[in-house]
């Protein structure tokens, strides 16, 4: 089949591919986007929006179980049917993307439904089931791989039938007991909803939970899940995995050996750039990452967004750096990555929020570092939430500035309180004029202006 001439190729469409493919498409260019999965990527289908809706079920189970508390007398009986009904009804389509394919075919886009390579400079060819297509790009070719769930190559544990997110999130019953290897964003949240709902979880952490997070939040979050009967084994690794059918087993570095119905491995994610064909464009086949500039750029005619950049494996990072790289196609240069405010949120009850560098990281950095750190109990908003008050703010400052450079926020809404801590952290806002601001009362956002008098 000859060759196609188009302005764009688009290889993935996650978040950030479709919004870039989509503008572009908007503005007049003859754009492909390519993807063999589900356009919209991971987020709508397996991570944020689907898994954010079982941490709302399982915190709504947590909140009847505070009423004796709080507030006179509660049964309550999970029944984890509505969760998997809402999930297949409202967020996935039953992981069909028709809808998402005809929206970016409205915008003006082509859609091809295949796996995407490098093959040449500025040219693209998608293995398709009809046969591969090629096509030339005129103008450039954009990266949005994503990322896939990275299996460990832990002995006896491709031959199972271990779960990924991706299974997690499709399951209609709650197993009995479960397994959760790893200790991230990912591994922490399932942990805690499929607990709720009745499962018996351990936890395997082969260093410690939220290992890039403020140790505290890290050690604050395994306390609130020991009380919820989450076993947490931090600083082991898994040496072997065996399943006979009916139950797995899970051997480890110290001796032990622990038991579930099933398994779920969530050590991270990675994408296999060699697949991608970045070698063709002299880019390292073997990184890890793709390494871009200020406007997306990873080389002549081709930009790179999203996970694949290293950047934060973040929905919010991937439309961030997409609404920059589109720009820099359409000859708008304005606009340059910066990501010294980078807010990243663990969506456990209580929320884990961060924005910018950890105390470590800045220490490391050469920053001349003064913190401080409060705890949510001990503000007036958390004294009155009292049950499921768990929380603290932690506040790094670069002293010889005057401006904070990270900050976490944990709590009963730790994400949305980041909110503010964000923005100082990007305007770079005195911390003097922080203390001067009226914070409202009684609120959560409000424990920030003791920790503030704290740096003091």
């Amino acid at each position: 089949m000859p060759a196609e001439t188009v302005d764009v190729v688009v290889i993935g469409m996650g978040p950030g591919g479709e919004a870039a493919a989509t503008r572009l498409a908007c503005s007049g260019l003859s754009v492909v986007g390519v993807e063999g999965r589900l356009v919209g990527g991971e987020c709508p289908y397996y991570a944020c929006v689907p898994t954010k809706m079982m941490i709302r079920a399982a915190n709504t189970l947590a909140e009847a179980g505070r009423v004796s508390t709080l507030a006179g007398s509660a049964a309550v009986r999970p029944d984890w049917g509505p969760v998997a009904a809402r999930i297949r009804a409202e967020a996935t389509d039953n992981w069909d993307d028709t809808v998402a394919v005809e929206r970016f075919e409205k915008a003006g886009g082509r859609f091809v439904r295949g796996w995407g390579r490098i093959t040449a400079p500025g040219e693209v060819t998608v293995d398709t089931s009809e046969g591969s297509k090629v096509f030339h790009t005129a103008t450039g070719i954009v990266l949005n791989p994503g990322t896939s769930p990275a299996i460990p190559p832990i002995p006896g544990l491709a031959n199972t039938p271990f779960w990924t997110n991706r299974d997690a999130v499709a399951v209609t019953e709650v197993p009995a007991s479960l397994i959760v290897l790893g200790g991230g964003p990912v591994a922490s949240e399932f942990a805690q909803v499929l607990a709720r709902f009745g499962s018996s979880v351990t936890m395997l952490v082969r260093s410690r939970l939220l290992s890039h997070d403020e140790p505290e939040a890290g050690q604050l979050l395994g306390e609130v899940f020991a009380a919820e009967g989450i076993t947490v084994r931090t600083g082991v690794s898994a040496t072997r995995v065996e399943h006979d059918g009916h139950r797995f087993t899970v051997h480890l570095d110290d001796g032990d050996t622990r038991h579930a119905q099933h398994l779920l491995v969530a050590t991270g994610r990675s994408t296999d750039l060699a697949a991608l064909g970045v070698g063709a464009v002299g880019l390292d086949e073997q990184a890890a990452t793709i390494t871009v500039d200020e406007h997306m750029r990873a080389g002549d005619g081709v930009w790179a967004v999203g996970d694949v950049t290293g950047r934060g494996a973040f929905t919010h990072m991937s439309m961030y750096q997409a609404r920059i790289a589109a720009s820099d196609i359409l000859g708008d240069t304005t606009e340059s990555a910066d990501y010294r405010a980078v807010p990243r949120v663990t969506f456990t009850d209580p929320e884990v929020g961060a924005v910018g560098v950890t105390e470590a990281t800045a220490r490391d950095g050469g920053v001349s570092v003064r913190t401080a750190l409060t705890q949510v109990p001990s503000s007036a908003r958390g004294w009155i939430h009292k049950a499921g008050n768990d929380g603290l703010i932690k506040l790094v400052e670069d002293s010889d500035r005057g401006v904070l450079v990270g900050a976490t926020s944990v709590g009963p809404a730790g994400g949305e309180v980041l909110g503010a801590l964000a923005v100082a952290v990007h305007a770079q806002v005195p911390v003097q004029t922080l203390r001067n601001m009226i914070y409202a009362y009684p609120t959560f956002h409000g424990a920030i202006e003791a920790a503030l008098n704290e740096l003091a």
